[in-house]
């Protein structure tokens, strides 16, 4: 007997019974969008690796440790992509959509990092990515905050708090590097080889650290709001007057600095209580320079990006029922010429009415053993056809779910008595 085959370590398959609370919670978010004008964009799984190094960072966790990188058979390094926004401004770039326009895009998909799987953190993962670039103000940053804020409320989502920071300019960043490593020098004997390493590459990162035995020396750290240049520090104070006078609430936290290198001043991250150490749902920001780091001209950009496992997790948890997706109508059908006929008819019926759903039994079966079937579909009624009541042109209706009689109808008098049950 051959060895039996087994997925990829770390990349789940998703399963019927757990497509219907995915495919709700995205139709949601598609609604969403839509209604705040935002199109979709559809990008490859694949880019050049270069594109990574140059816009998350090489000195990064991902870039160093978990990106899934190859040379093609011509020699080109390509890397199954970890993120979403690189690959955006990048084709925002080669198609010309930043010159003096304005863009909101929206895209979706699954992204891959090889790290340990754990509860929350698989190598291949889903993100919904929210973008917006040619908008200085606040006033966009506040729009990708109520976006997210409109789909937390449509999936009836409470348990999530929103925690923003300012980061500054590159600028800003720089001065403050110099204050952290001179602050962390003075503990560097509390710190193991990993954070040493953090410190002399990138001592912001050092803050980002999960890690219980340093928590009050991070806590303790300098706050990079105060190294903000003016206007960093009004931009960021103009948001928090939006978030106001919206009553969106938050909460600032200074240690909040975001994993990846190419943010500037706003970033944020909705986070929850429920899904244990994983706790990020959605998390973003602002990154003014990227589209020009690129190769582009200088573009304002801002956005966010949603780990669809997470939230769908959270979803279920937070829902008192998780939707389902089964058929309104099972079609029972006994008899060589019946079966036949049950497929034509059903085939009318969904003419009639597009957005009717008809499961007709495949496979032959008794009636006890097809109305078994019929109740685990979890159809609303049964529609009966044998021989008897193929002669007669006539079939029968019977609820599933409640304690209605069934009864028998002619043909022609099927859709209208149909839509009186359901």
């Amino acid at each position: 007997m051959s060895q039996k085959l087994t997925g990829v370590r770390g990349m789940p398959d998703i399963l019927p019974e757990e497509i219907p609370s995915w495919q709700h919670i995205e139709s949601v978010m598609f609604s969403v969008l839509r209604r705040y004008g935002y199109r979709e964009i559809r990008l490859p799984l694949l880019e050049r690796t270069e594109l990574f190094k140059r816009s998350i960072g090489e000195i990064t966790d991902i870039v160093e440790k978990e990106m899934y990188s190859f040379e093609d058979r011509n020699g080109d390094g390509l890397t199954l992509r970890p993120e979403m926004t690189a690959g955006i401004v990048r084709s925002g770039i080669n198609h010309g959509l930043f010159h003096n326009q304005k863009q909101k895009l929206w895209s979706i998909g699954p992204m891959f990092r090889y790290e340990k799987p754990q509860h929350g953190r698989s190598r291949q993962f889903h993100q919904f990515d929210v973008e917006a670039f040619g908008f200085e103000g606040p006033d966009i940053d506040l729009e990708l905050l109520l976006i997210a804020s409109r789909i937390w409320k449509e999936l009836d989502i409470n348990a999530i708090e929103l925690q923003i920071n300012s980061i500054g300019t590159p600028e800003c960043r720089s001065e403050y590097r110099d204050v952290l490593i001179k602050y962390f020098n003075d503990y560097r004997n509390d710190l193991d080889d990993e954070e040493v390493a953090r410190l002399n590459r990138n001592p912001m990162r050092l803050l980002d650290s999960k890690k219980e035995k340093i928590q009050g020396l991070i806590k303790s750290a300098p706050k990079i709001t105060d190294y903000l240049d003016s206007e960093s520090a009004e931009h960021f104070s103009q948001l928090q007057e939006l978030l106001l006078a919206t009553g969106l609430n938050y909460k600032i936290n200074p240690r909040l600095v975001r994993g990846l290198d190419y943010y500037t001043r706003t970033v944020f991250e909705w986070t929850t209580d429920k899904l244990g150490s994983q706790s990020a749902v959605c998390a973003g920001g602002r990154y003014d320079g990227l589209v020009q780091q690129l190769g582009g001209k200088s573009t304002n950009a801002v956005g966010w990006a949603l780990g669809m496992e997470r939230l769908v997790e959270l979803y279920q948890i937070e829902s008192s029922s998780s939707p389902e997706i089964n058929p309104d109508l099972y079609l029972v059908a006994v008899g060589e010429k019946a079966f036949s006929a049950a497929l034509t008819l059903a085939e009318e019926l969904r003419n009639k009415d597009p957005k009717l759903s008809i499961e007709v039994n495949c496979g032959g079966g008794s009636f006890k053993v097809q109305f078994k079937r019929a109740d685990k579909s979890g159809a609303k009624l049964a529609l009966i056809l044998g021989e008897e009541e193929l002669h007669n042109k006539k079939i029968g209706i019977k609820p599933l779910r409640d304690d209605r009689d069934q009864q028998t109808v002619s043909w022609t008098d099927i859709a209208t008595s149909i839509k009186t049950y359901l």
